[in-house]
């Protein structure tokens, strides 16, 4: 057997070849910096280009991206200075504990100097403080952050969530300065009294930016800036060291009860009295729609940016009417801005800001609602494509030959029927598929270890009485298939120390979220009231997520979506509604 272990003073010649790289010339550079910054954003940089997350989730000849084990194989392969700098940091970014051990290994045989910065790494300390800057209109809040390395040097982090688009990190970046001078720094630049800058509890803070970073990480087209997301392997690591166990903020659920009243109420008050009539209240409950199930989900704060969501984009694209009706849209929003505003006592300048964004969008919003444009469920397929006559397309998959060019038809047709594969396991199921109702099984205890036994018992007893009280016999057999898988498929998920009842949640959360019985507007179930019979409060999607890879699915891959891949996890109303879009597109 020949001697593995690599010698750092004898590099091979791969390694020799390296320093001519340009990568190789940017660690050198970085390296020799004095502030540890330049170094962990380079390296932050690479990591985040290997993240699956990044990959594009509708390109079909995609080549094979490098992954992070690439890359680390690559300065394994280059025993270097600047290679071992940069696995140090990798070390303290990457969640893969196997990895993570495979540089340790590396690096034990390394004898390269380090500054103090670096070699003190894993001895990085979290501020105790974390700061929350919002305004009273919510369009989104900035978090900031920072910590303190052992040889002195402070890094400071500001991360923006926006809710406007989903409660998603947005933007971020890092600056090599203590964290108090980054708060003095944003707190200068206030100038509106509706804006505030306080401190706020250190382990909600990081479940929110947890969630708001996996949520925007689903998003397509990503999110980018000059920062983002190359940066974000460096904040997730300083988030990490925050407290856990909070629970990040949930959107309010408003019930068809809330938005009816509040449609009263607006329509019995002095702002809404004169526009009492049929077209206006029929316009007020998709006006309600948005502002309760989109931006920031509250309906009574409005601010120029959800004016402009909702009259460039959401209400044309959303609402299939005639141009007479919808061109009454602009009115019914300014009565209903003052109304919401002068109820929450926000200040009239604001209204006036937000007024006068309804008068400059306007124009627009009444040439486009007159105008031929893609509508309904599949508008986003029709703006991925980038040639075609899109007056073809009717908005619900149907395309009219005469006007719109087969080769398009066929384009958006093929994205339709691969997003049903990966709903059912690829083509050949999507084929086969039938609409029979799941039987009622009982759950199969072959394969599942010993000793977990008891708690997987428990995750079962709580997921079968949820379908029996909320749901139904093909949804317990849905989650006793999935609970099972998991278990099989990595037993370590139910030898931590968590939650029984959060771990059926997830369960119920990831089989209700496939089938589209909970969280979709027409469900009439919501998420909240699904975890609640739980007695579970906020997100469950980070325990879900273990449960998810043993069932053979990423959860970086999602994008929004719960795709399965597997259509015996589906109930007999879901896969009937895939039979109706698979037929429609495979055999029209």
């Amino acid at each position: 057997q020949p001697n593995r272990r690599r010698v750092a003073s004898r590099p091979s010649r791969q390694a020799q070849s390296a320093e001519d790289q340009e990568l190789f010339q940017g660690l050198r550079h970085a390296l020799r910096s004095d502030e540890p910054i330049d170094l962990l954003m380079s390296v932050s940089g690479l990591v985040a280009v290997t993240d699956p997350r990044n990959r594009d989730p509708f390109s079909r000849d995609e080549p094979g991206l490098p992954t992070l084990s690439d890359l680390v194989e690559s300065f394994i392969g280059t025993p270097y200075a600047e290679t071992t700098a940069a696995l140090t940091i990798i070390r303290a970014l990457a969640t893969d504990e196997v990895l993570a051990a495979r540089i340790g290994r590396e690096l034990a045989t390394r004898r390269h100097p380090m500054p103090d910065w670096l070699a003190g790494l894993d001895r990085a300390r979290i501020e105790p403080n974390v700061w929350f800057m919002t305004h009273v209109l919510g369009d989104g809040d900035d978090y900031l952050l920072g910590i303190t390395l052992p040889s002195g040097h402070a890094l400071s982090a500001l991360v923006y969530v926006d809710h406007n688009l989903g409660t998603v990190v947005k933007d971020a970046f890092v600056v090599p300065a203590p964290l108090e001078d980054l708060v003095i720094q944003m707190g200068g630049l206030i100038d509106d009294p509706d804006q505030s800058l306080t401190r706020t509890d250190a382990a909600t803070a990081r479940a929110m930016i947890d969630e708001a970073i996996d949520l925007g990480s689903r998003m397509y087209p990503p999110l980018e800036s000059e920062s983002w997301p190359m940066c974000r392997p460096l904040i997730e690591w300083m988030v990490r060291m925050l407290p856990s166990g909070g629970v990040a903020t949930q959107r309010q659920e408003w019930s068809e009860e809330d938005k009816a009243a509040i449609a009263e109420d607006f329509f019995a008050s002095p702002f809404g009295k004169s526009l009492d009539r049929d077209d206006e209240r029929s316009l007020m409950d998709s006006l309600l729609w948005f502002g309760t199930d989109y931006t920031n989900g509250d309906p009574f704060r409005w601010s120029t940016v959800t004016v402009e969501i909702l009259l460039v984009d959401w209400f044309p694209r959303k609402v299939v009417a005639e141009p007479a009706y919808l061109a009454k849209l602009p009115n019914l929003l300014r009565a209903f801005i003052r109304y919401a505003h002068d109820r929450e006592g926000i200040r009239a300048s604001l209204t006036e800001d937000t007024l006068t964004a309804v008068d400059e969008y306007e124009p627009d919003y009444q040439r486009v609602i007159r105008s031929s444009r893609p509508q309904g469920p599949t508008a986003l397929l029709a703006g991925l494509l980038e040639t075609g006559d899109l007056e073809g397309f009717d908005g619900f998959g149907n395309f009219d030959d005469k006007d719109f060019d087969d080769e398009d038809a066929l384009t958006i047709g093929e994205i339709m029927l691969e997003g049903l594969d990966r709903k059912v396991g690829g083509r050949p199921a999507l084929v086969r598929l039938d609409d029979l109702p799941l039987p009622d099984e009982p759950f199969e205890w072959s394969g599942v270890a010993d000793d977990i036994v008891p708690v997987v018992r428990e995750v079962l007893a709580a997921c079968d009485a949820c379908a029996d009280e909320l749901l139904d016999v093909e949804h317990r057999t849905a989650m006793r298939r999935f609970l099972r898988r998991s278990a099989v498929g990595d037993p370590a998920i139910f030898r931590r120390k968590a939650s029984p009842a959060r771990g059926a949640a997830a369960v119920a959360w990831v089989v209700c979220r496939a089938n589209n019985t909970a969280g979709a507007y027409w469900s009439g179930l919501t998420v909240q009231d699904l975890l609640a019979w739980f007695g579970v409060k906020g997100s469950v999607s980070q325990r879900a997520e273990p449960m998810l890879r043993a069932n053979g699915v990423d959860p970086h891959r999602l994008y929004g979506q719960m795709d399965l891949g597997a259509a015996d996890l589906l109930t007999s109303t879901c896969r009937a509604s895939i039979i109706t879009t698979r037929d429609r597109h495979l055999l029209g």
